[in-house]
């Protein structure tokens, strides 16, 4: 067990840390606006261009992390996200462009390089509890940016308040050397990083039709969690008339779901032996979750309201850590990161593409409501698909155990 907490806390630190960075510049929107005179609008814009720069990283991970090391490559972006806070503190456009880029760059090789970790050091029979425990990593960073980086910015100023953060992933990258020697023991510095060795990660994926089927059904599950996560505040305010106060707290419990459902899926996945199955079920619920989003009215008990958003956000941000469990045990012996990277393409796809989509329905006329249930009808049907095509074996392969 010993062995398998170490590598745990330090992939959990730098998920969060990594994640931190990502949602540091959107928390502070409204002071560097007002210090600046940028729209604060832009922020998505940067957020656009941080998961663009975090696609095109994971692609390349798989590769480093043969290379260099997936603990030397979790030091690397820790790195980068700190040299991308400090550029974004400098609060011009072409420097906030730079450190969108950086950021992202740093953040998409992570989960890679920690699913390389974890696959090497975590047996068998606990691998989906496990990586669902890292995953808690990402609402656990944006949650410490929303309470940490406010209280910096009253205190210090918001260029100081990016600074210390980028100064905490440094201190997480000099927590990590430790570690260093045992866990990139595998690495193999002759590796070519030839372009061609690249697409390897995505090959990897398209020619495995199990790893097929997950990576295109993430894309469908991230561009729901993000439609949740991004429009849920403006659908309880506009249509509901629920206060800004209330809608935020809404989205608080469907956050809470989320970590909570995390650690208990994958909980279900190791005992019932069946993660695709499970995997299946989650997008049904999710789907349905999101339908019944889409029939809140105002006459309905807050805590009806509640309830929903609990359950959206247990399926729609619960599913990661089951997922990128199942990428590592279908993966090649030792290239659970190159998987994980290709696989992680299609992920960030969703991310990217299915907030726009939904902002373009809503431009176009259709309601909130409707947007909500389009959204969730090719998770729906994912869910379907995983369950068709896997619900006899629950796609899980044979047993191997971490040495």
């Amino acid at each position: 067990m010993r062995s398998t907490m170490f590598p745990l806390a330090a992939t959990l630190a730098v998920q969060a840390l990594v994640s931190m960075a990502v949602v540091t510049v959107p928390v502070l929107a409204p002071a560097l606006s007002g210090a600046t005179g940028l729209p604060a609008g832009y922020v998505g814009i940067y957020i656009a261009i941080v998961y663009a720069a975090s696609m095109a990283a994971s692609l390349v991970s798989g590769t480093l992390v043969q290379r260099f090391g997936a603990i030397r490559l979790s030091q690397a972006c820790l790195v980068s996200c700190a040299a991308g806070l400090a550029a974004s503190a400098a609060g011009t456009p072409a420097f906030l462009l730079a450190g969108a880029i950086l950021i992202g760059a740093g953040y998409g090789p992570v989960t890679p390089a920690s699913s390389h970790i974890l696959a090497r050091t975590t047996p068998a029979s606990r691998i989906s509890l496990v990586f669902s425990l890292k995953q808690t990593g990402v609402p656990l960073g944006g949650a410490l940016a929303g309470a940490v980086v406010p209280a910096l910015v009253l205190w210090a100023g918001w260029r100081v308040a990016a600074l210390a953060v980028g100064a905490a992933c440094l201190a997480v990258l000099a927590a990590a050397q430790p570690l260093r020697a045992g866990l990139d023991a595998d690495r193999d510095p002759a590796r070519r990083l030839a372009v061609s060795s690249f697409a390897g990660s995505l090959r990897y994926i398209l020619g495995d039709p199990r790893l097929k089927r997950l990576a295109i059904s993430t894309f469908f599950f991230a561009s729901l969690q993000l439609c949740l996560v991004t429009f849920l505040v403006t659908h309880l305010t506009l249509n509901l008339g629920l206060s800004l106060v209330e809608a935020g707290l809404m989205l608080t419990a469907a956050q809470a779901g989320g970590v909570v459902a995390r650690v208990a899926w994958g909980v279900v996945a190791d005992r019932s032996g069946r993660p695709m199955v499970v995997l299946g079920i989650i997008a049904l619920a999710m789907g349905l979750a999101a339908i019944a989003t889409a029939q809140f009215t105002g006459q309905w008990p807050r805590a009806a309201i509640a309830l929903v958003c609990v359950a959206f956000g247990a399926t729609a941000i619960g599913w990661n850590g089951v997922y990128l469990a199942q990428v590592a045990r279908l993966a090649p012996p030792g290239r659970a990161g190159e998987a994980t990277g290709g696989s992680l393409v299609f992920t960030f796809g969703g991310v990217l593409l299915g907030p726009p989509a939904f902002a373009f329905l809503v431009e176009g006329g259709v309601s909130y409501a409707a947007a909500f249930v389009v959204a969730a009808v090719p998770a729906v049907a994912c869910g379907l698909w995983l369950l068709w095509r896997d619900g006899g074996t629950g796609g899980m392969p044979a047993a191997r155990e971490a040495p």
